[in-house]
């Protein structure tokens, strides 16, 4: 049996798809932060998913140093641990959950709770009392339904911060079935046919929910700054509808995540210097239409998390067949 280890072809860049640390010798052996491959698998076992602590706190200081006014919340749905939340804490981000499980790491991991911000399209019962119960930041609505419930649970003197998740009919992703932005998707609450503006009026009438601002996620393998641009001016506009309607203003816009990452050696990702131009987008849009520019949020998950990791497997056989493939044809 043998490790299976692919090098690169080249040099990796910092947006490649290898760990910030990985080093690859002529003797065919690979290192992570210092340790030999090889070692790991022998001590561990196969497979074995290493991650390197050093590439994840480098790209979390990426992000922050790109977006220095944001809110960047890791999205924990991409790898989670109680290590990788120690991490992301330590480098002042804050974290994106979408499940009372990934609560819960987080809060035994130390995880400050009025960072967390729960989401998903189909929260429980049950998670919407885990997330009240150790008062997370804010709890996103994906549905009409849902707004009432999470009332329910919040006790007598407390308000539970909330954004509503709408669609913003951009649609952006590597592939159409990872796309989320669009209004033919389950994901958020349809600005086109009012939905998103009944929430805002009923979380509204809410005493024990508080609004603070509306969230959008745009889709996977995001590799341009150009589809969050567009959903931050969309996003801008329904922003002064509520203020003219209601006569509140917001504080909040989350962008969600999404950020393309390199799989395969010569390819890109979406480096965090390329969002720089959200905020900017967001101020001017703001300024244009009399509106004070709420604090941004961005939900990089994968973007932190996929090149600093790698999996190891061992070759136990190799198959042969016939490499010469016949395909037919008909003619009309």
């Amino acid at each position: 049996m043998s490790l299976l280890i692919t090098p690169p072809r080249t040099t990796e860049t910092a947006g490649g798809p290898w760990p910030a640390t990985a080093r690859f010798g002529a003797d065919g052996h690979a290192e992570v932060g210092g340790v030999d491959l090889m070692e790991v698998a022998g001590r561990f076992g196969t497979p074995a998913y290493v991650m390197d602590e050093a590439d994840v706190r480098l790209r979390c200081r990426a992000y922050r140093a790109a977006l220095p006014r944001a809110e960047v919340a890791y999205a924990a749905k991409a790898f989670w641990c109680r290590a990788m939340a120690a991490w992301v804490r330590s480098e002042g981000l804050a974290l994106d959950v979408c499940s009372a499980g990934e609560l819960a790491v987080a809060r035994a991991a130390g995880f400050p709770a009025d960072r967390i911000i729960l989401h998903g399209n189909a929260k429980t019962p049950a998670e919407l009392r885990a997330a009240v119960d150790e008062r997370v930041g804010r709890i996103v609505v994906d549905d009409l339904a849902e707004i009432n419930r999470l009332a329910a649970l919040v006790p007598a003197g407390m308000r539970q911060k909330v954004l509503v998740r709408v669609i913003p009919d951009i649609e952006a992703g590597a592939h159409a079935a990872i796309r989320t932005g669009g209004e033919d998707h389950k994901f958020g609450l349809s600005i086109a046919a009012g939905v998103a503006r009944e929430a805002v009026n009923r979380i509204l009438r809410q005493p024990r929910l508080e609004l603070v601002g509306l969230h959008c996620h745009l889709g996977s393998q995001i590799a341009a700054a150009e589809p969050y641009e567009q959903s931050a001016r969309v996003l801008v506009e329904q922003l002064a509808r509520i203020r003219d309607a209601h006569g509140v203003t917001l504080p909040q816009l989350d962008l969600g995540g999404g950020h393309a990452i390199a799989y395969r050696s010569g390819q890109t990702g979406l480096p965090p210097a390329l969002l720089t131009s959200l905020a900017a987008t967001v101020e001017r849009r703001c300024a244009g239409i009399g509106l004070p520019a709420p604090r941004l949020t961005v939900e990089p998950g994968r973007a932190v998390a996929g090149p600093a990791g790698v999996t190891l497997y061992r070759v136990i056989a190799v198959k042969k067949g016939c490499a010469a493939r016949t395909s037919r044809s008909t003619e009309a």
